[in-house]
C-alpha cells in the first residue's frame, strides 16, 4: 500500500480547517501545512491534527506557497487541499481503496473537483485536476492565480470526487494580483487572458472582460478549452450589455471551436432566441442538451445545471408560451427532480395543474 503526504497552504480558515482534516486525517500518513500569515486561530486549530506546520512568507503568487508546502512531503504520494474543501463519506471509501490498491508507477491521479454545489446537493461545477503526485517526480504549480500542476508520465483518471464549500469567493483578491502582473509589464499567456477575463466578468467590468476574451481567442497558442469558454463568458458579457448579436456570434464560433455541441453552449443560444421569443428555437437547443451524453474524463469545465434541470426548466417556459401545457408540465416535473423545493418550479406545477385542469374540463 503506497503512503501519502497532505500537503496545504492556509491563511485565516479558522472556519473550516477543521471540517477539511476530519474528512481526510484518517486517510493519508502525514499531515503538512503550510501558513502564509494567519492572524486567527488557524495555526491553532492545525496543531490539533499535526507538529509539521510550516510558515511561508507571502509573495502574492501562490504558486510559490503551493511548491514551498510540497518540499516538505515525505511519503510515496502528494495529495493536496484547500482548507475549504472536503471529501464526501463515498469519496472517502474510493480514495481509501485507490490508496490500498494503487500501483505504484502511477505519476498521477487525476480526480474530479467539484467547484460549486447548489442548495439541493446538485454539483454547479465540475473539472479534473491532477490530485495525487508522485513525490518523486516533483511535479511543480505554474501559474500566480489559477494554478496547475505541470504533470507527465502515466497518469489515471479516478472518478474520486473532493468537494469545494467556499463560504466566499475573494474574487477583487484574483483581480488585483492580476492588476500587479500588468502594473510589472509581465507577459500573459492565453490562459492568463482567459482568467484575467474571468475575473473582470465576476466584478461586472464586461467591456474589459470582452477584451481580454477577444486576446484569448485571438491567439494562436493555448489550451483550446480555454479559448472555447472565453467565447461562452464573452457571449454571457454581451449579453449583460444588451447585444444579443454579438452574444449569438460568440457563441456559434464557441460551437464551431468546440466542434461538438456542449449543454452550456446550447442552452445560452436556446436562452438567445428565447429571449427574442423565437420558441421554436430556443425548444430545439434546449431539448438538445438534455441529450448530449457526459464525457467522464473531461477535463475542461463542466456545469451539470445546463444538461440536467436548466433546460427543463426554460423548456416548460418556452411550451407554455407555444400553448402545449403537457410538454411544459412534463419539463417542469423533470427540473423539480433536481430542485424539489424551488419557489419557481413549485409556481409552475400549481399554475399548470390549474391549465390541466381547465383544459380537461373544456373537453368533457
Amino acid at each position: 500500500m503506497v503512503t501519502i503526504s497532505l500537503c496545504m497552504i492556509v491563511k485565516n480558515e479558522e472556519d473550516v480547517l477543521e471540517r477539511c482534516l476530519n474528512s481526510v486525517k484518517d486517510l493519508v500518513d502525514e499531515i503538512n501545512i503550510v501558513d502564509t500569515g494567519s492572524t486567527d486561530k488557524t495555526v491553532e486549530i492545525a496543531k490539533q491534527y499535526t507538529d509539521r506546520i510550516f510558515f511561508f512568507q507571502w509573495t502574492g503568487k501562490f504558486k510559490d506557497a503551493r511548491n514551498e508546502s510540497f518540499k516538505f512531503a515525505t511519503k510515496d504520494y502528494i495529495f493536496y487541499l484547500d482548507a475549504d474543501d472536503v471529501l464526501l463519506e463515498e469519496d472517502r471509501k474510493k480514495l481509501k481503496y485507490l490508496k490500498e490498491t494503487l500501483d505504484s508507477n502511477v505519476d498521477s491521479v487525476s480526480m474530479f473537483y467539484n467547484a460549486g454545489v447548489d442548495e439541493y446537493g446538485n454539483v454547479t461545477l465540475r473539472y479534473r485536476r491532477n490530485r495525487l503526485l508522485k513525490r518523486t517526480r516533483n511535479f511543480q504549480w505554474k501559474g500566480d492565480v489559477h494554478n496547475y500542476i505541470e504533470v507527465s508520465g502515466h497518469i489515471i483518471n479516478s472518478d474520486i470526487a473532493i468537494t469545494h464549500l467556499k463560504n466566499s469567493h475573494a474574487v477583487r483578491r484574483n483581480l488585483s494580483i492580476y492588476e500587479s502582473k500588468i502594473k510589472n509589464g509581465d507577459v500573459f499567456t492565453t490562459r492568463d487572458y482567459f482568467y484575467y477575463g474571468n475575473e473582470l466578468r465576476e466584478n461586472g467590468h464586461f467591456q474589459d472582460a470582452i477584451e481580454s476574451y477577444n486576446k484569448a481567442v485571438e491567439r494562436k497558442d493555448g489550451w483550446l478549452e480555454d479559448k472555447i469558454y472565453s467565447c461562452v463568458f464573452r457571449a454571457d458579457c454581451y449579453r449583460l450589455l444588451g447585444d444579443k448579436e454579438k452574444e449569438r456570434s460568440s457563441l456559434f464560433l464557441a460551437l464551431e471551436l468546440a466542434k461538438t455541441p456542449r449543454p452550456e453552449i446550447c442552452c445560452r443560444i436556446g436562452y438567445n432566441f428565447q429571449q427574442g421569443s423565437d420558441y421554436y428555437s430556443a425548444v430545439f437547443w434546449y431539448e438538445l442538451a438534455t441529450t448530449l451524453p457526459d464525457d467522464p474524463n473531461k477535463w475542461s469545465f463542466t456545469y451539470p445545471a445546463y444538461s440536467t434541470w436548466y433546460p427543463h426548466q426554460q423548456l416548460c417556459v418556452c411550451y407554455y408560451h407555444l400553448q402545449d401545457f403537457e410538454k411544459s408540465y412534463m419539463h417542469n416535473e423533470k427540473a423539480r427532480e433536481f430542485r424539489p423545493t424551488d419557489e419557481r418550479i413549485l409556481f409552475n406545477q400549481k399554475l399548470l395543474e390549474s391549465k390541466r385542469k381547465s383544459l380537461s374540463s373544456l373537453s368533457k
